[in-house]
């Protein structure tokens, strides 16, 4: 077996390079690992939590290697894993998570209080999240591997799906969380907040968890597009105008039942202003749209420190939210990482099964490992595309 290794590290605001990494090892610090498997990465895709390390928003360390979203096969097993054997293809929940302490024992895997000596949750290559190697990689190591993998079926059915089933690693079960923490179901009429990626599965989410009416806003004309292709309403936020009045054009009703932010802490004015950065506007936006006594999910990320912040509180995570109109309107909000396990069997069951196309839904689009540099800009320019790498080739033939 070859030990060489590649990864996608992190060289300063705007950089990313593919390098030679050590090949993982069965190891944490200086004892073994023996509940943890290796991996040979079979997808491993960009996310837009990484564009956010990458332009410099974060206090993330220079040689960082990056990805969490990682789907893989088992090469090698430590000595106390007993479910999972060399050949087993797997899903990696981005979240970390021990299966022993209190939270993971209640199905809060985001917030593992065991894998992270910073604070609760980790994940792999993410700042402030524990340490961990990142899955843009040739291979990776995974801890915990029996709690934390999800072991698909069949191998073979699983590579012809494998567009699919890569986003079982976070965006689908992320913008699922988002739908299910903002109440949405048959006959709900939501808006989602941003039509990248996570925005865009988020929208699918709530198709399939039953929702008559899902709305699309953002400002990028091709995204709103690829919104439309699956059959979303969609709200272009550069134009000005009361959104309350842009929903009430779609719905005839001026709120709507449910509300997901997937923009997060970059958040953008919207009108004439929207080139100007309003890390609050999303959930000021939701407490005014969203229905007295409806749910807010928030998926979308919120950081304790912007080193990029445009004002000062903002740099210490700090926002002007106007919170008491959702305190008046009784809305509940729900924020977090989310617990990957406790949705992604089903997600891979309604793949399997044919009951969603999340990959067509985000327009996947299957680059190298080498193309990755070139894969965070196209990102970062705003292409409509879930970019997902194929180190090995595996994809391709």
């Amino acid at each position: 077996m070859s030990t060489a290794n590649r990864g996608v590290v992190y060289k300063g605001p705007g950089k990313v390079a593919v390098e030679s990494i050590p090949f993982p090892e069965l190891a944490l610090g200086n004892r073994k690992c023996q509940h943890g498997v290796i991996l040979k990465v079979i997808t491993t895709n960009i996310c837009g939590s990484d564009q956010h390390m990458v332009r410099g928003r974060t206090t993330a360390p220079e040689g960082l290697v990056l990805g969490h979203e990682i789907t893989g096969v088992v090469l090698e097993t430590g000595r106390d894993v007993e479910f999972l054997k060399p050949g087993d293809m797997v899903s990696v929940p981005f979240n970390i998570a021990c299966g022993r302490c209190r939270n993971c024992k209640e199905g809060q895997t985001g917030i593992c209080l065991n894998v992270n000596p910073a604070r609760p949750g980790a994940a792999y290559g993410y700042v402030d999240m524990g340490g961990w190697v990142g899955g843009q990689t040739d291979y990776v190591m995974v801890p915990y591997a029996d709690f934390n993998l999800l072991k698909f079926p069949d191998a073979d059915q699983a590579m012809e799906k494998i567009q699919d089933l890569t986003l079982l690693s976070d965006i689908f079960p992320t913008g699922f969380h988002g739908c299910v923490t903002a109440g949405v179901g048959p006959g709900s009429t939501v808006y989602v907040a941003g039509a990248g990626p996570v925005g865009l599965a988020a929208a699918v989410s709530a198709q399939l968890l039953g929702a008559a009416c899902v709305i699309v806003g953002d400002m990028i004309d091709e995204r709103l597009a690829q919104a439309r292709s699956f059959g979303c309403e969609t709200i272009d936020l550069t134009q000005d105008g009361d959104m309350p009045d842009k929903i009430e054009a779609i719905t005839g009703e001026r709120e709507v039942d449910a509300f997901v932010d997937c923009v997060g802490f970059e958040a953008h004015a919207c009108g004439c202003n929207h080139g100007k950065e309003a890390p609050a506007a999303v959930l000021n936006s939701a407490m005014e749209v969203t229905r007295a006594g409806g749910q807010v999910g928030i998926p979308g990320l919120y950081v304790t420190e912007d080193p990029g912040a445009s004002d000062e509180a903002a740099k210490q995570g700090s926002l002007s939210m106007r919170f008491g109109q959702g305190w008046a309107k009784s809305h509940s909000f729900h924020t977090g990482q989310c617990p990957v396990m406790k949705y992604h069997r089903q997600l891979m069951q309604a793949i399997l099964f044919d009951k969603v196309k999340i990959a067509d839904a985000v327009n996947v689009q299957m680059i190298t490992l080498d193309d990755a540099p070139k894969g965070y800009a196209d990102f970062d320019g705003g292409a409509p595309k879930k970019f997902v790498m194929d180190p090995h080739g595996s994809v391709a033939a």
